[in-house]
């Protein structure tokens, strides 16, 4: 069976805007440019839409070689996005510690300003002699390494799935929702509602990708990610539970599944890109 990319998307800063691309470059760590910087507070712990949820007001772009920040109301900043500088700190995002490096006090004032100034944050990059170390390899591998993302280097999510979800929301009163509400990294169509989740593999034009396991989603879900307003009737997160729990956590959802790249560093992927399909043993 064979399905087609149908859209791509990489989130320069956790938690801040994403970017829709045509193509992009594949890597171990993920696509190009994706969660490569991240907020924190004063003791490096990460900072996400889950306790701020303006910040998916903070639009990214990538420019000749800079990184631009934006929010309505402040001018942008615009950051060296080729060149690693400033002095390291330790950061960590759930239970893995490492260092990055700090942008610097002008970029900390920005973005607690675009976060509401009711927050003291940091923008740090990573650092890339100083690899993220791999907190689940019973899941992705000891090898495998990503950059800020919560788990894994790639998010695979199916229009197949949004498509159902919006089908029940609506039948029950409700709107239906965009995918930037789960932030993938890969869109492919065709494949079937959830289908994702019985997937051992994706083989495209020079290179593979592998699904691993279910993302398990939380209240980000819920979240306008145009307006920074959370859903007060937290949806789509209960039309999600009942259509789609986490394996062995009924009270939690599912959508779309956390992937690794098994061939292809450096190798490019395509919006219209045709993959076939390797379903899972059983």
């Amino acid at each position: 069976m064979s399905v087609e990319v149908s859209a791509l998307f990489v989130y320069p800063v956790k938690s801040l805007g994403g970017i829709a691309l045509d193509e992009a470059r594949l890597g171990t760590m993920g696509l190009a440019n994706d969660r490569r910087w991240m907020l924190v507070r004063g003791d490096g712990r990460f900072v996400s839409q889950r306790e701020i949820p303006g910040l998916s007001r903070v639009r990214c772009a990538l420019r000749d070689g800079e990184l631009v920040l934006a929010r309505d109301g402040l001018p942008p900043l615009v950051l060296d996005s080729g060149r690693a500088n400033g002095h390291r700190v330790p950061v960590s995002v759930w239970k893995d510690h490492w260092e990055a490096l700090d942008a610097g006090d002008n970029a900390a004032e920005w973005v607690s300003r675009a976060a509401g100034g009711d927050h003291l944050l940091r923008l740090v990059r990573l650092a890339e002699d100083r690899p993220r170390p791999q907190g689940q390899p019973e899941r992705y591998g000891a090898t495998v390494t990503t950059g800020f993302a919560d788990g894994a280097p790639y998010l695979l999510a199916g229009d197949d799935s949004l498509a159902r979800l919006n089908q029940v929301l609506l039948e029950t009163g409700r709107d239906a929702v965009p995918m930037n509400r789960f932030r993938p990294n890969i869109v492919v169509s065709g494949l079937g509602a959830f289908r994702e989740h019985a997937l051992a593999a994706l083989h495209g034009p020079g290179y593979s990708l592998e699904p691993r396991f279910p993302c398990e989603r939380c209240v980000v879900t819920t979240i306008n990610q145009a307006t920074g307003v959370p859903d007060p009737l937290r949806e789509p997160f209960r039309t999600l539970v009942s259509l789609n729990p986490m394996p062995g956590k009924p009270r939690s959802p599912a959508f779309a599944e956390n992937a690794i790249l098994a061939r292809g560093d450096g190798a490019t992927i395509r919006v219209g890109d045709r993959l076939e399909t390797v379903p899972r043993p059983g």
